[in-house]
């Protein structure tokens, strides 16, 4: 081959092995590094490969892996090829996931004469992997809470003496809620909800006009955030089929505050109705008012208290905002 082919041949060569971002080398039989490419340098963080030429290329991984590199240079001395991924660190301690491929070089006789190792950085997709794997196990525990909150619902709602038709609409309307609330999470990745849009769903289930809230920033956990629209759905639906969103002139006023001076920092709501017709405490309670008093304040530690004043009940919760925040 003339002596210009070659020289283009190996020029085109080095610019390939320079372009490429994954860490390719060549090493003895004894799995010492004889060769790094440009690219690999770069990745691996090797300001000076003669720094580290005749190294034991195995010295390069720890633990599994070491046993993983070990096995794979005694496959490329016997002539065959083989992969595996693992940690290992660049010279420069930044911790790093590969994906290895090892494969023997032949000589002139068709033994392997040196074996050439290819490492690809995938740090990012074992990250994401990672991600993956801790978002699907978070959601099956969310979705576990989920179905026992559903389960409870359906225990207080159809038991023995409840009116079935009664019963299946009360029933569908909180599948609503808790649907409306599952929405908010899902557009926060399930993380956590706002105070201030769990209201607002609420609301729109309600005329605006009789309807005003508001109060600072305050973020729910998922399965807070659950318990306090179901909550507030429980009210508003004791309202409109009793108090003062029966009636065209009444009034809903709620409210939430924060005191961050507190030991722990504490939260405290208000739901006060007024301009409705005279109520008076029920004689018997009914969902609503045990799904309160049970779930709302057993879940989130707090205290819950109704007063039926004559004109207009008024609501009030008190807990910890770590309560809020805890999943």
């Amino acid at each position: 081959m003339p002596r210009s082919t070659l020289e283009k041949d190996a020029r085109f060569m080095s610019s390939l092995l320079a372009a490429s971002d994954d860490c390719i080398k060549v090493l003895g039989l004894d799995g010492r590094l004889n060769f790094m490419s440009e690219g690999g340098q770069e990745v691996m963080e090797v300001s000076d490969f003669n720094e580290i030429a005749g190294c034991p290329w195995p010295d390069f991984w720890r633990d599994r892996e070491n046993a993983l590199a070990i096995e794979a240079i005694e496959a490329g001395r016997q002539g065959r090829s083989s992969r595996f991924q693992g940690f290992a660190d660049t010279l420069k301690g930044t911790r790093k996931y590969w994906d290895v491929k090892i494969s023997p070089i032949l000589g002139p006789d068709g033994q392997p004469e040196a074996i050439l190792a290819v490492s690809r950085d995938v740090s990012v997709l074992k990250q994401a992997e990672e991600r993956q794997r801790i978002l699907g196990r978070e959601l099956s525990h969310r979705l576990k809470n989920v179905i026992a909150l559903i389960q409870a619902v359906a225990n207080q709602t159809f038991r023995a003496d409840a009116d079935p038709e009664t019963a299946k609409a009360g029933f569908m309307a909180r599948l609503v809620t808790m649907g409306a609330a599952q929405d908010l999470l899902t557009q926060a990745n399930w993380t956590e909800a706002n105070m201030a849009d769990i209201v607002a769903a609420t609301e729109r289930q309600h005329s605006s006009e009789q309807f005003s809230f508001g109060g600072p920033p305050v973020k729910l956990s998922s399965a807070s955030a659950l318990t306090m629209a179901l909550a507030l759905h429980e009210l508003a639906t004791n309202a409109a089929k009793y108090g003062a969103l029966s009636i065209a002139d009444g009034k809903v006023d709620l409210t939430w505050s924060t005191d961050m001076s507190a030991d722990p920092p504490r939260f405290a709501l208000q739901w006060r109705e007024s301009n409705g017709p005279d109520v008076a405490a029920p004689r018997r309670k009914g969902f609503g008012s045990r799904m309160i008093e049970r779930v709302l304040s057993g879940h989130l530690g707090g205290t819950a208290s109704a007063d039926y004043r004559p004109d207009g009940l008024v609501f009030t919760f008190e807990t910890s905002l770590d309560a809020l925040r805890a999943g």
